[in-house]
């Protein structure tokens, strides 16, 4: 993840810092140091990165209940809005995906009894629904804390857990991405009326519900996808005509071939057709603008580009494309020569077309069949 720090790892999974959090704990202490001077500043921070363990927990939940199931974790990154768990893939099996979603939430669950027990018998249950109330205590606001990410956890809407955990009881019902559709439309319902709530109560409400509202539209159409390419192999969906470019070719001479095709992307390929490097419009354009027409496209094109072999399954060249988040991935023969090309637009192209045309199916070398 870009602009992180990795600051431990626990049992294979990396513990990483984003910068934005850091910048975060800094504009809380401000907020806190102008309220009451210095040590309201480090209380401020403290809660908050107390706070943050909690989180933690929470994300290794999550970890530790899907690696009971298979599934590694290679990182987890802390955010100012949450941590995020980057599992390899989620559980298809309902039951095993309800269970790595309600996890996370148990551990809060688990921290705030235990905190609770610590205050003892004399907790004052509507404090504790005000964490700004400054007679509360650290503990009692860790407390409350945890309350509240628990119930906002569960709330059904992605990428919340509460999505997945209905996501989960629905697709024990209907298929899975059936179940999918149907919960981030839920998702997006709770999205559009938790931004009309923010529009007349606090501004914050609008920011979250977008980032819910996007999140849902993502996991359908992530999910989507992936069904659409379950049983297809990569030849079955590359785009087969294409130009390409020499090694000695400049930017001027790409861009004639931008302006006579409907590319976006062009690869760069040697002599014996093997795959250099792409030089995508945008890039084509920046070194336009910036260098000259006579720039080298071996200066400016993006190297390290992912290759694949055409007899792949779709499914894993639609995993490598967005693990690398390349511009594109280079479909390959067995002598590693570049015979195709698979990216972003082609692929959600093919989703268009079965989403179309459900009866029909993809055949060899991207032609339609009938079923």
């Amino acid at each position: 993840m870009p602009w992180s720090i990795t600051v431990g790892n626990i049992a294979g999974t990396a513990i990483r810092i984003h910068v934005t959090f850091l910048l975060f704990l800094v504009w809380i202490g401000a907020a806190y140091y102008r309220q009451g001077g210095a040590g309201a500043a480090w209380e401020g921070v403290v809660f908050v990165v107390l706070l943050f363990l909690c989180v933690l927990l929470h994300e290794l939940g999550h970890v530790f209940a899907a690696r009971r199931y298979g599934v590694k974790t290679p990182d987890i990154t802390l955010w100012p809005f949450g941590g995020i768990a980057n599992l390899e893939r989620i559980p298809e099996k309902p039951a095993e995906e309800l269970v790595v979603a309600i996890a996370g939430p148990l551990v809060n669950v688990v921290i705030a009894a235990v905190l609770l027990a610590v205050l003892g018998a004399g907790v004052d249950v509507e404090h504790l629904t005000n964490i700004e109330d400054p007679r509360l205590g650290m503990v009692a606001k860790l407390a409350s804390a945890n309350i509240f990410l628990v119930l906002f956890n569960l709330l059904p809407a992605f990428p919340m857990d509460g999505g997945r955990v209905l996501r989960a009881l629905l697709a024990m019902r209907m298929g899975y991405a059936k179940a999918t559709a149907t919960a981030a439309g839920v998702g997006q319902a709770f999205a559009v009326a938790l931004g009309l709530l923010g529009i007349f109560t606090n501004p914050m409400l609008v920011i979250i519900a977008i980032f819910v509202f996007i999140a849902a539209s993502g996991e359908a159409g992530h999910v989507q996808m992936r069904e659409v390419s379950r049983g297809v192999l990569v030849a079955d969906a590359m785009i087969t005509h294409f130009e390409t470019l020499g090694p000695q070719a400049t930017v001027d001479e790409a861009v004639e071939c931008l302006i006579r095709t409907t590319q976006k992307e062009f690869p760069v390929v040697d002599g014996a057709r093997r795959l250099r490097g792409v030089l995508t419009r945008d890039a084509m354009i920046r070194a336009l603008k910036d260098q000259g027409p006579q720039t080298p496209v071996l200066d400016v094109m993006q190297h390290d580009i992912p290759t694949i072999g055409a007899r792949a399954k779709l499914e894993t060249g639609l995993r490598l494309l967005t693990d690398t988040r390349a511009p594109a991935l280079g479909v390959v023969d067995g002598e590693n020569r570049l015979i195709g090309l698979l990216t972003p637009e082609n692929l959600g192209e093919m989703l268009m077309v079965r989403s179309a045309q459900p009866e029909q199916r993809f055949g060899p070398w991207g032609r339609l069949g009938a079923r």
